[in-house]
């Protein structure tokens, strides 16, 4: 059972990143052993992966946010049936040796497409080798094929990222870690949100604070956003300088040990209008009934989907008169990535959530050239264990500024 007092509402330490770091190397000989049964299943013989956040997850190799794009085919890899294979030119031979201990270094440089059928045949020959299609352009895709036209090429869609929605115990501490740093951050903000200062300035500052008490980096780019501009569900923030009685909604979430938190708050600065308060008080009620619903599953030993969620808390916000102004999905799975496995909107795979697992949960309101709210916590779910969670600790009520 996961101890979340090892991480909840405390800001993480170097031994803390030591014993995660080390925790992954032990957990990934069962990770690649789930991929190579899907491997069996699918009769593929080798998978091939490109994305950054697979790449760490079975070997360890650690390439920041946006870092894949000028890494050439460093960080690429090759898992058949025995053998795990990192590429790297040598900017990064020296990190895989560091970090992938339990993996085979092949040093490539510009020759990647070049060398394609010799690094298939190092790993037993495949007929059939899996790549991740979604993360493959089509003329990369094209390019594999004809360097070595007798192998097939079989679509991989979701295969390591299905495997990556079940979370492990010192993955969810380090979802909850991330948190703390992110609600420590808003707290230190709060003593600067007044009239006058501008979205830009206070999105540097909240940035700041996160960056020098615990967040190796940010999960995404600060949203400060206020009064008609809360209305851009993922809107940047800018030189508009705040004014009393309007909101402020803040989207943002802490990186530790390579894993994310995100949470929004929508603030009040100075006195709240009463119409604002009517449309914060919808989404509350919207998000504590998708709460309210995934407890009672978990009493009844049932497990909700993501769709059925998100039905429930939008007819919340349906039946309040505000329908058409809730556009997105109820909440995102998260970890190494911002957004991956589950989804909670109607567009998820509708089957029962994974456990454990963590979450968002996140509905909210947008009224164009008015205002906006949104209200987004993190989420533990275990339903063995009988337990929903919040990891996001900073306060849901209303909260007035300035």
């Amino acid at each position: 059972m996961t101890d979340l007092s090892l991480a909840v509402g405390r800001i993480p330490t170097a031994t803390d990143y030591e014993r995660w770091r080390a925790a992954d190397r032990l957990a990934r000989p069962a990770r690649l052993a789930a991929l190579r049964e899907r491997m069996a299943d699918e009769a593929v013989d080798a998978y091939f992966g490109v994305r950054r956040e697979n790449t760490r997850y079975l070997s360890g190799l650690e390439l920041a946010e946006g870092e894949e794009k000028g890494a050439g085919s460093s960080g690429h890899f090759l898992v058949s049936g025995s053998e795990l294979v990192v590429l790297a030119d040598s900017r990064y031979t020296l990190q895989v040796e560091q970090q992938c201990p339990d993996a085979r270094l092949e040093r490539v440089y510009n020759d990647f497409l070049a060398r394609w059928p010799q690094l298939l045949s190092s790993v037993g020959g495949p007929r059939r080798v899996a790549v991740e299609a979604g993360f493959v352009s089509h003329a990369t895709w094209q390019r594999l094929a004809a360097a070595a036209p007798e192998i097939e090429l079989v679509a991989a869609e979701g295969w390591v990222e299905q495997l990556r929605e079940v979370k492990e115990p010192s993955e969810i501490e380090r979802v909850a870690a991330a948190c703390a740093v992110a609600d420590a951050a808003l707290e230190r903000l709060l003593p600067d949100i007044r009239p006058g200062a501008t979205e830009a300035e206070l999105a540097l500052q909240l940035e700041w604070h996160m960056r020098t008490n615990g967040a190796e980096a940010l999960a995404f780019d600060v949203a400060c956003l206020s009064g008609p501009n809360a209305a851009l569900p993922h809107g940047k923030p800018g030189p508009r300088a705040l004014q009393r009685g309007e909101v402020l909604l803040f989207d943002f979430g802490a990186q530790v040990c390579g894993y994310r938190s995100d949470m929004t708050r929508t603030l009040f600065v100075g006195e709240p209008r009463s119409a604002d308060l009517e449309i914060y008080d919808i989404v509350a009620r919207a998000q504590q009934a998708a709460i309210d619903a995934i407890e009672h599953a978990i009493a009844a030993g049932e497990r909700p989907t993501g769709p059925a969620l998100h039905v429930i808390s939008r007819d919340v916000i349906v039946a309040a008169g505000h329908g058409d102004h809730f556009g997105h999905g109820l909440g995102h799975g998260i970890g190494l990535a911002t957004h991956e496995l589950p989804g909670l909107g109607l567009s998820a795979a509708d089957v029962p959530l994974p456990s454990p697992t963590v979450f968002t949960i996140e509905p909210g309101v947008y009224l164009d050239g008015e205002m906006g709210v949104r209200i987004e916590d993190t989420m533990w779910f275990d339903a063995d264990a009988a337990r929903l969670d919040r990891l996001t600790l900073f306060p849901r009520e209303v909260t007035v500024v300035g």
